[in-house]
Order: structure tokens, then sequence, then C-alpha cells
């Protein structure tokens, strides 16, 4: 009776809203936010805790093989750590890998979560894994920690359906912006990947909780951008245009490589006792501490590092493998633990080996190798994501390198244009379907609970120039609200919806997948 009620109330709630959508834009704004506010502390700890890993850890193997005697005791402290991650895995499934997929899976939903333990174990089991040196970025776990935060909000205040979902949002968006000082990148992340549509309620609770959760970690952190790569000189798109796609030809190319590659790992983890599976990465980061630790951690300090050094080809050869490979192992295991950051690392180094090659045939001068750099970062972000506004945006900020936008979006739609014409799909799309087949109860459990869904109707579309009496819904649909613009539409049966509608319909959970197909855009049509 008392869950019924709770839902009686959240679909008031969310109609309510509809009625009166200048005052949910004024509550999504402040809720935001909260949300920054509260993302910022957390990711601030968060990110301080992982910098005193990379400071400390690479004084630790260079003090180890001074003391021999205490390397056995390293490698039992791995072990244990070992153990307490797979305790953590194992007590909530959610918190593995990146995090992101799991977030989309919610906002599909197709999965749901328990927001405050995710919180907690999502938060140690990352600081133990990346700390210990595993070779996984600090953006997943930003992204579902700031997510558990907004839907923490939304329950505690028993929000609708709807409304949680925009607060969800707007916390993953915070959680990227903190981790990187790149707030427009977490807006632009939250409409590319996560939601895949232009909402003006998803933009009012992403811009302020992303700029909130920014302006939080700035305090502790300063204004500094993530990479540090100097001064990277203006370069001549007109000139070295076609340097530019060949430059994101080649970074794509090795970017195809990431998601079979991701998958296998995985594959392979299921043949090893679940209880031992998390002691392969952490043993071979203890190996890799003393044989090659610059690959060791997210990597961010590896990337500085290429700027300032001259590394040969073959060092940098056996980089972009070494780094590869370990990332493979690492995340495959279903350590708590992001990509983003790994595949920023490998789009970098494949900078500077295409770097080397154009500067041998003197295709450009040595001055512009700090380029290549920076531009294969949102090369290979765009290769295997496939998102590539969020990676050229996201590079921009990470590195302080505003002037070189035209540049960063020529090389970032190549290397997408390279791994769609190749039949690569989106990693987290990936991973999530990967995810969805083995958590198959997870979505039986929360399937044919009614939500709330706000969908937008794309060019040519199957809802483009559809009347609302003769569309195909799915069972049990109910199209509550149309809005065309700034007009409130009262969605009759004559009505013929068009390109850039905002519709709301009262749905079943498991049919939100068909509604956004009906809805997506179809430009070849």
């Amino acid at each position: 009776m008392e869950r019924g009620n709770i839902m009686h109330r959240r679909i008031e709630s969310a109609m309510t809203m509809m009625t009166d959508p200048r005052h949910f834009k004024l509550r999504l704004f402040i809720e935001g936010n909260i949300i920054g506010v509260a993302t910022g502390m957390v990711i601030a700890l968060f990110r301080y805790l992982l910098e005193l890993s990379e400071e400390y850890l690479p004084v630790l193997y260079r003090w180890l093989p001074e003391h021999i005697a205490w390397i056995p005791v390293w490698f039992l402290l791995l072990a244990i750590c070992g153990w307490v991650l797979y305790r953590i895995v194992r007590r909530d499934g959610m918190t593995s890998g990146s995090g992101i997929p799991q977030i989309k899976g919610i906002l599909l939903g197709e999965m749901d979560m328990n927001w405050a333990r995710v919180l907690v174990l999502k938060f140690f089991g990352a600081v133990l894994g990346i700390g210990a040196g595993m070779s996984l970025g600090r953006e997943g776990p930003s992204v579902q920690l700031g997510a558990c935060l907004g839907q923490g909000l939304g329950r505690l205040t028993h929000r609708s359906y709807a409304e949680s979902h925009y607060l969800l949002t707007a916390g993953a968006g915070a959680g990227l912006a903190a981790a990187f000082n790149a707030p427009l990148a977490g807006v632009i992340f939250c409409l590319e990947e996560l939601t895949k549509n232009f909402s003006a309620f998803v933009l009012m609770g992403a811009i302020s909780a992303a700029v909130t959760a920014t302006t939080v970690t700035q305090y502790f952190f300063g204004m500094q951008p993530v990479f540090h790569m100097g001064v990277v000189p203006v370069i001549d798109t007109g000139h070295m245009y076609i340097l530019l796609i060949v430059l994101g030809a080649f970074v794509g190319l090795l970017g195809l490589a990431f998601n079979p590659m991701l998958t296998r790992s995985q594959d392979f983890y299921k043949r090893i006792p679940a209880r031992c599976r998390l002691l392969v990465p952490l043993f071979c980061a203890g190996i890799l501490g003393f044989l090659l630790p610059e690959i060791l951690g997210g990597g961010s300090r590896l990337v500085d590092s290429l700027v300032v050094t001259n590394y040969t080809m073959a060092f940098l050869v056996l980089l972009l493998v070494g780094k590869f490979l370990f990332t493979m192992i690492c995340f495959g295991s279903g350590v708590p633990g992001g990509i983003f950051l790994p595949m920023l690392v490998l789009g970098s180094v494949g900078g500077a080996v295409f770097a080397k090659i154009a500067i041998f045939f003197q295709w450009m001068p040595e001055l512009f190798a700090v380029n290549c750099i920076v531009f294969g970062m949102a090369a290979y972000f765009s290769a295997v994501v496939k998102s590539p506004i969020t990676g050229s945006v996201l590079i921009m900020e990470m590195t302080g390198s505003f002037e070189h936008m035209l540049a960063l979006i020529i090389v970032s739609m190549t290397a997408y244009l390279v791994s769609d014409l190749t039949g690569g799909v989106p990693v987290y799309d990936m991973l999530l379907s990967r995810s969805l087949a083995v958590r198959e109860k997870i979505a039986r459990r929360i399937r044919h609970r009614r939500i709330l869904l706000e969908v937008s109707v794309g060019v040519k579309s199957a809802l483009d120039g559809a009347e609302v009496a003769k569309t195909l819904w799915p069972s049990g649909c109910v199209l509550v609200n149309v809005r065309r613009g700034p007009q409130e539409i009262a969605p009759r049966d004559d009505l013929r919806l068009q390109a850039g509608d905002e519709l709301f319909v009262l749905t079943d959970a498991d049919d939100t997948a068909a509604l956004q197909a009906l809805a997506a855009e179809h430009p070849d049509q």
C-alpha cells in the first residue's frame, strides 16, 4: 500500500512538472547545485588519495630493490588487497568495472542499484585498485559516485522516476567534471553518451552540477589542467589538414583492437576461480613496478613525461604495447576502475609514435610533436567510445589547449569514421550488453515498473510526421504531454508529431529501448 502511494506521488509530481516547466527547471538548478557540492567533496577526497598513491608508489618501487627482504611483504599486502577487492565486488556487483555502463543501464531501465552501498564500496574499491598500481582510470568511478549522490537525492526526497533520472545524470556529469576539471566535457558527456538526447531538463541539472562540482575541486586542487603540456603551439589547420586526417586515421586504427581485446580479457577471467581473479592484475602490477613502472596507475604522469622526455621509437612502442596489455589485464578482472584515462594515455603514446614518424619523413617540424600527443588522446577516445564531441572538449579542457578546437574535431571525427567504417561499436554500449547478459535476474526484477520517460523525436524517425493515434506505440504506453519549443500541446489523436518535439510517455521500464528506437534519428531514410 505504501509503495503504491509513493508511486502515485511520483507520477503526480511528474505531471506537475510538465504543467509548470519553469519552476521545474529552477528546482533542477537548485538540486544540481546540491549534487555538485556533494560530488565535488567526494571526488576531491577521491582524487587526493589517488594522487598520494601516484606520488609514493614510484618511491616504494625504488626503495624495495634496496631492501629485498620487504618484497615478499609487499606482495603479501597486494594479496590482501586482492581479497578485500574480491569481497567488495562480491558484496555488490554494481561496483565492478568502470561504472559508466551500469549508469547507462539504469537510465535504460534495465538495472538498479543501492546508491548508498555502491557509493561506499565503489569509493574504497577504486582507491585500493588504482592506488595499488592497476592501469585503471578515476573517471569511471567518479561518474558512478556522482550518479549515486544524484540518485540518492532523488530517492530521499521521493522525486518522480523521470526527475530522479535527471538528478542521476546530473551527478554523473558532475563526477566527470570534478575528476578532470572539465565542466563543459561533463555536460556534453551527459548529452552525447548517457542520454543521447538534447533535453533542456538534462541540460539544466547537468550544467549546475558540473560547474559547482568543478568549483569545489578547484578550491582544493587549483585551476591547473590535469595534463601539464606546457605551451602547445597553434597549428595551421589549412596547411596541415591532410596530416591531421592521417593522424586521426592512424590513431583510430590503433583503437580498433581495444574493444575486441577487452572482451577477450573478460572471457579469459571466466576460466579463473573468482577468489583468484584479482590476484592476477595485482601481482602483474607488483612485477611491472620493478620492470616498467611508467605504465602503472592511470598514467597521467606518463603523458606529462612524453612532452619533456625524448623517448626512442622502440621505447614508445614498448610503452604502447605494455600499457595496452596491462590495461586489458586490469579491466578484464572486474576491479572497480575506469578506462577513460588509460585510453587517453594510449592515444597520447600513439600520437608520440606518429610524431616520430612524421618528423623522420619531414612531414612536419619537431615543434608540433606535442600537438600530436594532445590530438592523439582525442582521436583514440573517439575511436573507442565513439563520442567525438565529448573527446574533443575533454582534451581541450584537460590540456588547456582551447585554441585547438578545430584541429581536435578534425582528428576526432576522422578516428570516429575509421572506427565506424570498420564496424566498431561504442565501448560502453558493448560493456553494457555484456553486463546485461550476465545480470538478467536484475533486469527481470525491475521490469514492468511504470515510469515517465522523456524522448526527443529525431529527424526522419518513425515518429517524425506520424499521427499520435496511428503510431504503433509499445503496449501500455500513454502519451502524457508534448512540448514543441516553448509550447505545451495536448496529445490529441490527430496531433502530427514533428522532429524536435519532446514527448513525455508513461510506460513500462522494459519498453524504454523500444520507445527510444521509435524516436531515433534516421537521416538515410
